[in-house]
């Protein structure tokens, strides 16, 4: 009996771990080319603000951080660096510079969705029309699925 519940104990902790590093690694093996390193200079270029993301805010992680420039237009976001892969990345600005998960969602609310990110070397957003970037502060990553925090960069 104890070696049965041995073997089940023990297939189901391996069947977990296979789980997890599938939802880790799906979207590194599903994520699209990024944008070419003449794109991202040239919208860095182009920016009205720019920030850095650092890969050691209070409420990064080994699993969740965020590393590079961000550069800031009222047309574009672009991001020279890397990302931690996971899935369901989303860039918001917001008002207020937040290094932790409580913080963002704190003000989520008043925060504003700018779009879905799909790389994790760099990645490039069109603003969407009507969002004025100088009523913001700050761009945040952040994970939709897990409500996990990523990263963020204050830009002005």
């Amino acid at each position: 009996m104890l070696k049965a519940i041995v073997l089940v104990a023990t297939h189901l902790a391996m069947l977990a771990v296979g789980f997890m590093a599938g939802i880790y690694t799906l979207p590194i093996l599903t994520a699209p080319k990024g944008p070419d390193v003449a794109t991202l200079q040239a919208t860095a270029r182009a920016a009205t603000y720019k920030g850095q993301f650092d890969r050691n805010l209070k409420g990064s992680d080994f699993l969740h951080w965020g590393e590079g420039s961000v550069s800031v237009s009222p047309e574009m976001i672009g991001h020279e660096g890397r990302l931690a892969p996971g899935p369901d990345y989303k860039v918001y600005l917001t008002n207020e510079f937040v290094d932790t998960k409580d913080g963002f969602l704190r003000i989520k609310g008043q925060a504003k969705a700018i779009g879905d990110v799909k790389t994790f070397n760099g990645f490039l957003l069109p603003v969407p029309p009507g969002v004025d970037i100088n009523q913001f502060t700050t761009v945040v990553v952040w994970c939709e699925s897990f409500n996990a925090f990523i990263s963020a960069a204050k830009y002005r």
